[in-house]
């Protein structure tokens, strides 16, 4: 199924596309609906991918002439897509006159995997990513998180998209709101239903914002640490000298709790020289010796600008397996889309740049 066109800009109507059951049990609560139109509008929009108030045949008459006038199902627009040789697929998405963003289908034999955006540009200045070096300009809105998904889904077919992780473009906890808005339609048995575990949302470590996160969700965590020394990584992920590694691994374990079947994701990105010897390793089990934890090893994905350079094959291999004589469960992730700058850390749209980073850059150079 193909996506209808959608207008970049907003046409002054409520946008439904973002709200969860409990916004949408409100908005229909607020038009003198019963709680029951919300699960009816929920299972047109997002389980059959439907945009057209008219198509909705069991509203009423009368409630959809309201909705034609006052809202309407907006998701971002595709402007460009690129497919990998590795099927991995690309889309450029629009979401104002000024911005885009990137979203990344990754299919495998047994699921189909959508990387997220979260917000336009990401407003840390993580040294190794490419999309750091874009800088910022704002939040994404629920609409714009879910109609990600929503997009897909239509592209590639309703149940194409089996898993689901918020690792694209920005900090999704610099955005929670909406992301927790957001995540709440993939969970939704009446909106994506899909399940806790194949819901995953990566950050670097904004801590206060992660325990919140426990109280209101228990989606699947992933972590992007890169370093085992808080010296390196303030130098990598400087979100570090905020919330160093002490204080990020024991919010990690709060959220996981004492369910022995849940474990944190680490993310490490594996950098030439940088933190890819056997010292770093035997760090780093030290580190997560107390943590639930499964180790991702990224090979890292060279981007114009970028001093750093990837791991060679044999050192990812020896730093694997001092993790894994060290008792953690490693794996290395395999390279997807980097002929398309589909890969990790390489997602960069089109940003204007409230940060002024890119001209800053420029200027250092």
């Amino acid at each position: 199924m193909t996506a209808a066109p959608a207008p970049a800009e907003s046409s002054g109507k409520l946008n439904l596309l973002g709200l969860d059951r409990k916004a949408m049990e409100a908005f229909c609560a607020g038009r003198g609906e019963k709680p029951f139109r919300a699960v009816q509008m929920l299972q047109w929009i997002h389980q059959r991918g439907i945009g057209d108030f008219e198509q909705m045949t069991n509203l009423s008459k009368a409630f959809r002439a309201t909705l034609l006038q006052d809202c309407e199902i907006r998701p971002p627009h595709i402007v460009h897509e690129q497919v990998s040789s590795d099927g991995t697929c690309k889309w450029v998405l629009q979401t104002d006159e000024q911005n885009r963003v990137e979203t990344v289908f990754i299919p495998e034999e047994s699921r189909g995997t959508l990387c997220v955006s979260s917000q336009v540009g990401c407003a840390l200045e993580c040294s190794f990513c490419s999309t750091a070096r874009q800088g910022f300009n704002r939040n994404l809105s629920a609409a714009e998180i879910i109609g990600q998904l929503w997009v897909a889904q239509r592209e590639l077919g309703i149940g194409a998209v089996t898993n689901v992780v918020l690792m694209g473009m920005g900090e999704p906890l610099l955005n929670f709101n909406n992301v927790v808005a957001a995540i709440n339609l993939m969970l939704d048995d009446n909106a994506h239903g899909l399940s806790k575990r194949r819901v995953t949302l990566s950050t670097s470590g904004i801590v206060p914002a992660l325990d919140k996160l426990a109280e209101v969700s228990d989606v699947s965590l992933a972590v992007s640490l890169h370093a085992p020394t808080d010296e390196l990584r303030d130098e990598l992920v400087p979100i570090n000298q905020k919330y160093p590694i002490r204080e990020l691994m024991a919010a990690c374990k709060r959220y996981i709790g004492q369910d022995a079947r849940r474990k944190v994701t680490i993310e490490y990105v594996m950098l030439d020289g940088i933190n890819d010897t056997p010292v770093h390793a035997r760090q780093l089990v030290r580190v997560l010796n107390t943590v639930r934890s499964k180790v991702n090893l990224i090979p890292f994905n060279p981007f114009p600008g970028s001093d750093y350079r990837c791991s060679s094959r044999d050192t990812i291999q020896r730093f694997s397996e001092i993790l894994q004589k060290g008792g953690l469960v490693t794996t290395t992730r395999k390279t997807r889309g980097d002929d398309i700058d589909a890969a990790c850390g390489q997602l960069v749209g089109k940003v204007k740049d409230r940060t002024q980073r890119t001209t800053r850059l420029a200027a250092a150079n």
